[in-house]
C-alpha cells in the first residue's frame, strides 16, 4: 500500500510540470507569518508597556503618591536625579531609585483608572 502511495506521488510531481521544486516564497511564508503573529501579540504590547512605564517615571513630581515595586506606599518629598526621597509615615523618609516606582496613585485616580 505504501508503495502505491509513493508511486502515485512520484507520478504526480514531475520536474517537467514545475512540481519538482517547491516555491521558496511559499516555504518561507509560514515563518514570516509566525514572526508577525509574535510581533503583534507579544513584542508590540510589551514595548508599549515599557514606553508608558518610562514616561510615567520621567513625569514624577513632588507630592505624587506612589507605590514601589516592593509594595511601599508613600509621597515624594524630593527628587534628586535618579533618587527619590519618599515619606512613608510621620517622620519616616526613605530614598529609593526612580526605577523602583511601579505606579502613581494620585494620577491614576485623576484619570479615572484607579479605584
Amino acid at each position: 500500500m505504501f508503495d502505491l502511495i509513493s508511486t502515485a506521488y512520484a507520478l504526480g510531481s514531475s520536474p517537467a510540470d514545475g512540481g519538482g521544486q517547491p516555491n521558496p516564497i511559499a516555504s518561507f511564508l509560514p515563518f514570516v507569518l509566525m514572526f508577525l503573529v509574535l510581533y503583534f501579540l507579544l513584542l508590540r504590547p510589551q514595548m508599549k508597556k515599557q514606553k508608558n512605564q518610562q514616561r510615567m517615571i520621567d513625569e514624577l513630581e513632588k507630592n505624587d503618591e506612589i507605590v514601589t515595586s516592593g509594595g511601599i506606599h508613600g509621597t515624594i518629598l524630593n527628587i534628586k536625579d535618579d533618587i527619590l526621597v519618599v515619606k512613608i509615615a510621620d517622620s519616616v523618609k526613605i530614598e529609593i531609585s526612580r526605577t523602583a516606582v511601579s505606579r502613581v496613585k494620585n494620577k491614576e485616580d485623576a484619570d479615572g483608572k484607579g479605584k
